[in-house]
């Protein structure tokens, strides 16, 4: 017995100094401009030992003891080796040449980081790559970072017109959009025709439909995460593109001796220069402008810093009517540290800022409005082991909320000054998560994110009878405001309510074979942040709110599972998943609510329940002269809200309804061809259930008006909507070692001249009394464009 312990011994030590393991780590930057690159592969020839660049573009890889290959892939580039003798840890950077050059990336190398990765248990994530957007057909010839997202499953809007994006039957306020993790509050330019993302300045995107990271929280439908390029760093760049409505340049270069670089990135429309020439619009203007900015500094090989930022305005102009003036504006300082070959770190302080003024000239009103915040945030990613990988961190986040302060612009004016009350809160964070290999072929990455939210003080709140703000009146069918009993004064130490929550995150892979997996995942998310607007799509008057007395944090939980297959050497990808979701405390309007100005915003709305499922399929063609993607999304989202502790059967007689942005089938096609070196051809086809509207189901005289009555919220549809879009890219005198370089952008929006509707209304003809639907059209023709880019 003795000796067998002692042979034991010896051979677990002898196990322990054979597996004695080193970490090789670094950076893999692009050779031609020096930008880091997201997604690339890096792995050990003849192991199965790998890792995948992270958003800086680091990586980190453990192996035992032994002289190995160092393969770097990443398509569209050439594939890089190196001998290594891994007996240290040690560091190898890597700067890798593109397989081809042209005007842009080609979008061949932009696929390998948008292809689904089998083995890894993240899911409900989409990617796309400026390379990729820039060659869709758009509107007026502007590429869109929000229109291309929209062509993905599960991804809607409310058509043309309307601005921001929904997620898997989710609210547009329920997305986390972030231009390097600012916070965008409003992604729109021109009311919703335009994103406020310059595709010049933009790297690279990412979409969390679920089984989102615990390091994001705040929002329970999505994030959109929208990273900016650092700037060439070789040499000096300069790109740009003239259109028929609006321009854009950007100029990028190395700094400080090559150990820095620089981006700067503007964009303008001119339409309003030509209104002049039109009577009718003579005195009106429409125009908007952005401004990207970004430069970085390496204090040595572990330590780099980056200031980024973003301005970006709209102005709306109405002469003697109206004029409008809404934008946002964000800034974010960084430090990433790399603390040795298995710590990577990244400090963030982060300011956002969106704004809107109104000024009513026919009523002499000048209403102005904000939402700023300041975030700081520490991320820290540890490669302990090559089956075994940890993100943690903590993050704090002020919020400073100024619903609104009317003023008149003329002494004569009937308006009174009023200031609304202005609304503080801080949320605070920390998230653990891990990246577990259990096996050879399952995969676990699961996590937990704890949040506290406080309603801070330095308002008067308004006290109701039965804690009601809210009351139903059985005698006219009607919720209306509860009774005002009194007041409570909070001073600006005190804390109104303070609100905690654990959010788990669980995401499994098991891998089939080489080349298909199966994944399911658990989120559970939880927003404190609300956007107070009754009108279907987002608009820029529209007032965000925290949580507090009367209004309770939406929580979500959402169930996925999916099944991913690469066919031909991953010429083909088919990505098929399920989901459900259901969100508590999911706010809703009472009939004939009225939140403009509304300063006690607790008696216009109920809390209410909403939930979401689906089906959907992405199957990608991602090689060869033709590539492009089928998506195709069977879903169903609704919400009710009940009476609760306002009593009565609350909204839509408490039965469930559809929620604005249900669509039941949602279709697209997107494809692109290469026909020669000159000419590159594009096309989009999208179809989509009409969206859920409410028309009046009768009508009755009153004092001689005849007056609407309506049944079901939501229980009817607009008509279908589809639409085909077409572009040509035309590349003359295509020479890769020419300076100069150039293309033509011919595009046809709305191809067939589809006149979807953006709403119908029911008015009454004041000759004949007779009542008639009226069809409002965004684009009732084709809309041609042609937009001349280049670079040099």
């Amino acid at each position: 017995m003795k000796n067998s312990l002692i042979w034991l011994c010896l051979l677990v030590t002898a196990t322990m100094f054979s597996q004695e393991k080193y970490s090789v780590s670094g950076t893999i930057k692009d050779g031609k401009n020096g930008e880091t690159l997201f997604g690339a592969t890096v792995y050990l020839k003849g192991t199965t030992n790998g890792a995948v660049t992270n958003e800086y573009g680091f990586y980190s890889i453990t192996a035992p003891k032994g002289t190995y290959t160092l393969i770097v892939s990443f398509l569209g580039y050439e594939n890089v080796s190196k001998e290594i003798t891994l007996d240290v840890d040690q560091t190898v950077n890597f700067e890798i040449k593109e397989a081809s050059t042209s005007l842009e990336t080609v979008v061949i190398e932009a696929e390998e980081s948008e292809r689904v990765n089998i083995r890894k248990p993240q899911m409900s994530v989409s990617k796309l790559n400026a390379a990729t957007i820039k060659q869709m057909p758009v509107v007026l010839g502007e590429v869109d970072v929000i229109k291309s997202i929209q062509m993905l499953p599960g991804v809607t809007n409310g058509g043309e017109g309307t601005a921001g994006f929904n997620v898997r039957g989710g609210a547009a306020d329920q997305n986390l959009v972030l231009l390097d993790e600012a916070i965008i509050y409003n992604t729109s330019h021109f009311f919703g025709f335009f994103s406020v993302f310059n595709a010049d300045a933009i790297k690279d995107i990412k979409l969390y439909k679920g089984d989102i990271p615990a390091k994001f929280g705040g929002r329970i439908s999505s994030v959109l995460d929208v990273r900016q390029k650092d700037g060439n760093s070789k040499n000096l760049e300069v790109n740009g593109g003239v259109g028929l409505i609006s321009s854009r340049l950007a100029v990028e270069g190395p700094m400080f001796n090559k150990k820095g670089s620089f981006l700067v990135a503007g964009r303008t429309s001119y339409a309003h220069l030509f209104m002049p020439l039109i009577q009718e619009i003579k005195d009106d203007k429409i125009s908007f402008y952005d401004l990207n900015l970004k430069t970085n500094y390496e204090i040595n090989e572990n330590n780099r810093i980056y200031l980024s930022g973003y301005f970006g305005r709209d102005i709306f102009d109405i002469s003697k009517f109206i004029k409008n003036r809404y934008g946002n504006a964000s800034a974010n300082l960084r430090w990433n540290h790399v603390f040795n070959e298995k710590l990577f770190s990244n400090l963030s302080l982060i300011y956002s800022k969106y704004d809107y003024r109104i000024v009513l000239d026919f009523i002499k009103l000048d209403w102005v409005a904000d939402i700023k915040n300041f975030n700081l945030k520490y991320d820290l990613r540890y490669y302990a082991s090559d089956k075994l990988k940890l993100d943690f961190g903590v993050s704090g986040i002020t919020y400073d909320f100024n619903p609104g302060e009317v003023k008149p612009t003329d002494p004569s004016s009937s308006i009174n000054f009023r200031k609304l009350d202005q609304k503080r809160a801080f949320e605070a964070a920390a998230y653990i998560s891990v990246e577990h290999e259990l096996t050879d072929k399952l995969t676990a990455q699961y996590g937990l994110r704890f949040s506290t939210f406080s309603r801070l003080g330095g308002q008067v709140l308004s006290d109701y009878a039965n804690n009601q703000p809210v009351v139903y009146n059985d005698e006219i069918g009607i919720y209306e405001e509860g009774e005002e009993i009194g007041t409570t004064d909070y001073k600006k130490s005190e804390s109104i309510k303070t609100f905690a929550n654990f959010d788990p995150r669980l995401g499994l892979s098991y891998q089939l074979n080489d080349d298909s997996s199966v994944k399911a995942s658990y989120t559970r998310s939880v927003q404190y942040v609300h956007l107070l607007s009754n009108t279907v799509s987002v608009t820029p008057v529209d007032v965000w709110a925290p949580s507090g007395r009367y209004i309770e944090p939406q929580k979500s939980n959402q169930y996925a599972v999916g099944y991913y297959r690469n066919f031909k050497d991953k010429t083909y990808s088919l990505e098929l998943e399920a989901y459900y979701k259901n969100v508590d405390n999911r706010i809703d309007y009472i009939d004939g609510s009225d939140l403009i100005g509304t300063n006690n915003i607790e008696t216009e709305i109920l809390n209410g329940e909403a939930r979401a499922y689906g089906l959907e399929i992405l199957f990608r063609k991602n090689l060869g002269k033709f590539k492009g993607w089928f998506a195709y999304t069977l879903s169903k989202s609704e919400q009710r809200a009940l009476g609760g502790n306002a009593g009565g059967p609350g909204i839509n007689r408490g039965n469930w309804y559809n929620t604005p942005y249900d669509r039941t089938h949602d279709f697209s096609v997107t494809g692109t061809y290469d026909f020669n070196d000159k000419w590159k051809f594009s096309a989009n086809f999208v179809y989509q259930t009409g969206r859920p509207v409410t028309y009046p189901n009768g009508q009755y005289e009153y004092e001689g008006l005849s007056i609407a009555s309506f049944d079901e919220r939501n229980a009817n549809r607009l008509p279908a909507y589809h639409r085909l879009d077409l572009s040509a890219i035309y590349t003359p005198g295509k020479n890769k070692n020419r300076r100069w370089q150039s293309e033509w952008v011919f595009g046809l929006y709305n191809a067939y001249a589809r006149r979807n509707a953006a709403s119908i209304s029911f008015t009454q003809d004041f000759d004949t009394g007779v009542n008639e639907a009226r069809r409002l059209s965004i684009f009732g023709s084709v809309i041609p464009s042609i937009t001349y880019n280049f670079k040099f």
